[in-house]
C-alpha cells in the first residue's frame, strides 16, 4: 500500500506484500541450494568424463547464483517486514531491491538453457546426471512460476495509475484531478467489461446479456476505480473489521428487552409467521432442483430421484427446459411432498433477466404458490450485478417507486410468464378459493419481493416470503408499502440481507479507515486474522500509528484516509460516519416487507461441532444497514443452513409451547 511502481507502471501488488510469497522461495530455493551443493561435493570426482567440465562448470555458477537470489530475497522479506499499510516509508529500497531480483532473472534463465543443452550427450554417472536434469527441470519451474506471478500482479490500468500512485493527489487542481478520475473510470469500465465477457464466454450474447455485462462493469469501475488497493489490503482491512466488531460487541451491554402490553400477539404473530416460513421454504428450496437436493442428501439423493431422471412427462405437462427437467422434478417431489398432479407449471428456462420458477397447489395452507429459483448460475450472477435502479410503474399512489434494475427486469419476465401465459388462471380456476403466495430465497426473494408488488393489485391477500433477501431492493416508500404483506427472514450475519452499492461504499471507507489507523504490518495482521477465524481468542485492540513511542518511529508522515483513494469518492466522506449518500445511479435502498432475524445463541464455535441453537425476533432493516465480517457471512446464506437453522427453531419453540416466560425470551420488539 500503495501499489508499487515498477517499470513505469503500477502493479496490483504493495510493498508489504512480500513476506509470505518470499518465505516460500527462500524455503524451496535453500533446499534447493543445499541438494545442488551435496551433489557436487560428493560426486565432483565423477564429473571427470566426456562433459564433465561444462557440468562441473554448470554446478558452480549455479551454486554461486542461487546464493546471490537468496541474499536478495532474503532482503526482500525483511524490509517487507517493515513499516505499517500506511507507512510505507521504509520500505522505499523495495523497488531497487525488485529491480535487483528480476536482473537476477535473466541469468538464471540463460543458465538453464545453458544446463538443458550441456546435459545432451553426456556419457558421465547416471547419478550426477539425474541430478543435473533434476536441478534443470527445478530452474524451469521456478522461472514458469515467476512469469505467472507477474502475469497474476499485471494491472491493465497501471500505466494510467502509476503518475498518480507515486505523486499523490494533492499535486493534480480538481480540474486535472477530475479529467484523470473520469479517464481512469472509463478504461477501468472497458477493463472490466472484458473481463466479465472472458467469464461469462460460455453463455453467449444477446441483448440482455450485452446490458448486463455493461452493467457489471459499471459497477465495478465505480467501487474500484478510485482506491490505491491491492487485494491483500482489502484482506488485512475485513480482517481488522471483523475483530474490530467482535471487539464493541464484547464491550456492549446485554441489551435488555422492551416489553410491550401488545407482547403476547407480537410473540403469537412471530410464531405463526416462523411457522409459514418453515413450510415456505420448501418450496423455496425445491426451486433449485436436483443440484441443492443432492448436496443434501449426498448418500441417499439419487437413489430416491434416480427414477425420475430416467422418466420423460413433458407430454403430461406444460414445462419449459424439458431436456434438464427430469432429475428437477423428482427433487422438487421429494423436496415439497407433493404430488404430480399439484404442479401447475414447472419452469427450468434460465437467462440473464430470466429466472426458473414453479407453481403449485399446497393443499395443506390452501395457497397457490410460486417459488422463484435463486442465484445458481452465471446469467443469474449478472442479473445480481445490474444494480442501478429503475422505476417501477405499479399503479398505486406511492411516490419514488424504484428498484433494482436486474431483479426487477427478472420479475417482469415471471409476471409475463404467469400473467399472459394464464398460468395463474389457469391454478385458480382448479382452486378458486385458495390464496397467492410467492416464495423465494436469495435473488428469488427479491424477484419474488417484486412480483408481489405487481400481482398486489389484481391479488389483495396476496403474500410473499422472502428468504435471504439483497438488501439493495426496494426505494425506502416502497419498503414501508411492502411490510403489510411481505416477511423476510434473515439468518446470522448472513451478508446478501445487507448487500447494496451503498453498504459496500460504507465498508470501502470503514476499510481504509481501519488499515489507515492500525500500526500493525501486513503479515501481522493477516496471520492473527487466519488464527483469530480458526481458533478464536481475544479482539485485537487496535493500536495506531500516532500512539505512544511510534510517534517517533515515523520515517515519513502517515497516510491519511484520502491519501488511499487515487480521486476522492463521490460517496466518501472521512468524517462522516451517517449512511453514505451513493451516486444518484445507485440510490439507497432497503429490503422487502418486514424481517424476522434468526440469530445463533452462545459462541459461534467456529471448530465445534455441537448443535447450534436459534432465537428468533422482529427487527428493523437499520439493524442490516452494515455488513457484518465473520466466518458465517457467507454460509449463513446457504439454504441448506437456513432450512436446518429453521427445523431447529420451530421444533425448540414448539417444545417450550407450555413455557410462556421461556418463550417470551426469545422475542425482542423493535
Amino acid at each position: 500500500m500503495p501499489g508499487l511502481v515498477l517499470f513505469g507502471r503500477r502493479w496490483a501488488i504493495a510493498s508489504d506484500d512480500l513476506v509470505f510469497p518470499g518465505f516460500f522461495e527462500l524455503f524451496l530455493r535453500v533446499l534447493w541450494w543445499v541438494g545442488i551443493l551435496a551433489l557436487y561435493l560428493r560426486h565432483r570426482e565423477k564429473l571427470d568424463c566426456a562433459g564433465g567440465a561444462l557440468l562441473s562448470s554448470y554446478l558452480i555458477v549455479l551454486i554461486v547464483l542461487l546464493a546471490v537470489v537468496i541474499c536478495a530475497v532474503s532482503a526482500i522479506v525483511y524490509v517487507s517486514m517493515k513499516g505499517t499499510i500506511c507507512n510505507p516509508g521504509p520500505r522505499k529500497s523495495m523497488s531497487k531491491l525488485l529491480y535487483i531480483r528480476l536482473a537476477l532473472f535473466l541469468p538464471e534463465v540463460v543458465w538453464a538453457s545453458l544446463g538443458a543443452a550441456w546435459i545432451q550427450g553426456v556419457e558421465c554417472d547416471r547419478t550426477v546426471v539425474n541430478g543435473i536434469i533434476a536441478t534443470v527441470v527445478v530452474s524451469w519451474i521456478i522461472i514458469a512460476s515467476t512469469v505467472i506471478t507477474i502475469i497474476i500482479v499485471f494491472d491493465p490500468l497501471g500505466g494510467k495509475m502509476a503518475p498518480y500512485s507515486s505523486a499523490g493527489p494533492s499535486h493534480l487542481d480538481s480540474h486535472d484531478s477530475s479529467q484523470l478520475f473520469n479517464g481512469l473510470k472509463t478504461a477501468a469500465t472497458s477493463v472490466w467489461e472484458t473481463r466479465v465477457k472472458l467469464l461469462c464466454c460460455c453463455i453467449g450474447e444477446d441483448d440482455h446479456t450485452r446490458v448486463a455485462f455493461s452493467s457489471t462493469a459499471e459497477l465495478f469501475s465505480t467501487y474500484f476505480s478510485d482506491t490505491d488497493l491491492v487485494p491483500s489490503d482489502i484482506a488485512a482491512g475485513l480482517t481488522l473489521l471483523h475483530q474490530q466488531q467482535d471487539n464493541i460487541r464484547d464491550k456492549q451491554e446485554p441489551a435488555e428487552v422492551i416489553s410491550h402490553s401488545s407482547g403476547t400477539s407480537q410473540e403469537a404473530d412471530l410464531d405463526a409467521e416462523l411457522e409459514n416460513c418453515h413450510h415456505y421454504m420448501q418450496f423455496a428450496a425445491a426451486a433449485y432442483g436436483w443440484p441443492l437436493y443432492i448436496y443434501r442428501n449426498p448418500f441417499t439423493g439419487f437413489c430416491k430421484i434416480g427414477g425420475d431422471c430416467c422418466r420423460s412427462r413433458t407430454t403430461e405437462y406444460e414445462l419449459v427446459g424439458g431436456d434438464q427437467l427430469n432429475c428437477h422434478f423428482g427433487s422438487i417431489l421429494q423436496t415439497t411432498g407433493l404430488q404430480y398432479r399439484d404442479f401447475i407449471h414447472i419452469s427450468f428456462h434460465d437467462k440473464v433477466y430470466e429466472l426458473p420458477f414453479l407453481v403449485a397447489l399446497d393443499h395443506r395452507k390452501e395457497s397457490v404458490v410460486v417459488a422463484v429459483r435463486g442465484t445458481m448460475s452465471l446469467q443469474d450472477i449478472l442479473t445480481d450485478l445490474s444494480a442501478e435502479s429503475e422505476t417501477l410503474d405499479l399503479g398505486c399512489e406511492l411516490q419514488d417507486c424504484v428498484a433494482h434494475k436486474g431483479i426487477s427486469q427478472a420479475a417482469r419476465y415471471v409476471y409475463r410468464r404467469l400473467i399472459n401465459d394464464g398460468i395463474l388462471s389457469q391454478a385458480f380456476s382448479v382452486a378458486p378459493e385458495y390464496r397467492l403466495v410467492l416464495v423465494g430465497h436469495s435473488l428469488g426473494a427479491g424477484a419474488a419481493a417484486l412480483l408481489a408488488l405487481m400481482l398486489k393489485n389484481t391479488y389483495p391477500h396476496i403474500r410473499c416470503y422472502a428468504f435471504s433477501p439483497p438488501r439493495g431492493l426496494l426505494s425506502k416508500s416502497l419498503y414501508e408499502y411492502s411490510k403489510s404483506f411481505i416477511v423476510s427472514l434473515v439468518l446470522g450475519k448472513d451478508v446478501i440481507p445487507r448487500l447494496s452499492v451503498t453498504n459496500l461504499e460504507d465498508l470501502k471507507k470503514r476499510i481504509l479507515r481501519v488499515i489507515a489507523h492500525c500500526n500493525k504490518p501486513k503479515y501481522k495482521i493477516l496471520l492473527h486474522g487466519c488464527w483469530y477465524e480458526l481458533f478464536g481468542g481475544d479482539p485485537d485492540n487496535f493500536p495506531t500509528e500516532l500512539d505512544g513511542v511510534n510517534q517517533e518511529n515515523l520515517t515519513q508522515p502517515l497516510l491519511g484516509e484520502q491519501s488511499l483513494l487515487t480521486h476522492s469518492s463521490p460517496a466518501y466522506n472521512g468524517s462522516d460516519d451517517s449512511p453514505l449518500h451513493s451516486p444518484s445511479k445507485y440510490p439507497a435502498l432497503y429490503p422487502p416487507g418486514r424481517i424476522i432475524h434468526l440469530e445463533e445463541k452462545g459462541p459461534s464455535g467456529r471448530l465445534c461441532c455441537s448443535a447450534a441453537q436459534y432465537s428468533a425476533r422482529w427487527s428493523h432493516e437499520s439493524e442490516f444497514s452494515r455488513i457484518l465480517i465473520g466466518p458465517k457471512m457467507l454460509t449463513d446464506h446457504m439454504p441448506d443452513i437456513l432450512m436446518r437453522a429453521l427445523d431447529h427453531l420451530v421444533s425448540d419453540r414448539a417444545a417450550c409451547v407450555s413455557c410462556p416466560a421461556q418463550g417470551a425470551s426469545h422475542v425482542d420488539m423493535v
